[in-house]
């Protein structure tokens, strides 16, 4: 495998993104959700401000996002028929793919695409891969279908893949997906260290979870420290040109274990319940709600990420940039 840390300077909006110093508005990711067959934007109940945005409201949102000096843009699809081995994920017509192509053409390469790459939203059991007869998540099935959802997902524009179904080994097959079909540029960020977190509650009403069970066999058990770093390292030695710890703020122990040994940048994502407790606690008067959202992304900054995902992107871009 040839080392290509160019991928990592395509564009402006990668270089930002990546940049290792200081919090800006360049290094924040905002992710979105499109869903098939909306009318009108759909608000989220569990996460005020968040929608389930049409092709066209995505679209919008984006600009707004870019325009404020937001980095990434990290799309999640949410299809209108689910299966047991995800099809619409791997349709290049399938909703996620067709508003990867839709911010494409909107934004260009102004911020980062990033495309989600997991089963989770596609499939009726819910689960981030195939399963096996028994039930289990069969890991190596999953790792096939894995690789033609990057192919599809780069083609459909994506300049980053956020691989985040935890698969051992997903980082290898994609990377070598990428590389058989002439998209040596699209560069892999990997959920490493990626916990069975119940800090997950919101996003599941956001993107239609039809999850059964838990994720606990592929999901990092929540006690567990050291086990992230060799998480990552793995994902680094497989080829990732960017890792990442989920959720960010219950775990910026794990988070500055891996920005100190990483060669490579780290991501942090603070996920929708760390958004849903600021914001219900504010409309309850309990905390002052931007002093609040400012210090919960600074203290993730501060453990070592040089890219945070938060919801609240935009409008910390145009504070960051602005004032």
């Amino acid at each position: 495998m040839i080392s290509r840390p160019r991928r990592l300077r395509t564009t402006p909006a990668m270089r930002s993104m990546v940049k290792e110093t200081g919090f800006t508005a360049g290094n924040l990711v905002l992710p979105m959700f499109v869903r098939e067959g909306l009318e009108a934007p759909e608000p989220i109940g569990s996460m005020p401000g968040v929608y389930q945005h049409t092709l066209e409201s995505l679209k919008v949102a984006a600009r707004e996002a870019v325009n404020a000096g937001v980095g990434g843009i990290m799309l999640f699809g949410v299809p209108a028929h689910h299966d047991a081995v995800g099809s619409a994920g791997v349709d290049p017509e399938g909703i996620l793919n067709v508003g990867l192509k839709a911010l494409r053409d909107e934004i260009g390469d102004e911020a980062v695409i990033i495309a989600d790459l997991c089963l989770d939203e596609f499939t009726d059991h819910g689960h981030c891969g195939v399963l096996a007869e028994d039930g289990t998540v069969d890991n190596d099935a999953t790792l096939e279908i894995y690789r033609e959802m990057a192919v599809i997902q780069a083609k459909s524009g994506a300049h980053m893949l956020g691989l985040s179904g935890m698969m051992d080994g997903q980082v290898a097959a994609c990377r070598e997906a990428l590389d058989e079909a002439d998209f040596a540029h699209v560069s892999i960020l990997a959920y490493s260290a990626k916990y069975a977190s119940a800090y997950y509650g919101p996003f599941r009403e956001a993107v239609d979870s039809q999850l059964k069970g838990d994720r606990r066999t592929y999901q990092m058990d929540v006690a567990n420290r050291t086990e992230g770093l060799r998480e990552a390292l793995l994902d680094i030695e497989e080829g990732a040109d960017v890792v990442m710890v989920k959720p960010a703020g219950s775990y910026l122990d794990v988070l500055a274990d891996i920005a100190e040994a990483s060669t490579v940048p780290v991501a942090a994502y603070q996920v929708s319940g760390e958004y849903a407790m600021i914001e219900a606690a504010a409309e309850r008067g309990w905390l002052d709600r931007d002093r609040t959202v400012m210090e919960s992304v600074s203290a993730i900054a501060r453990a070592g990420a040089t890219i945070i995902c938060t919801y609240w992107a935009t409008e910390l871009a145009r504070k960051v940039n602005h004032g």
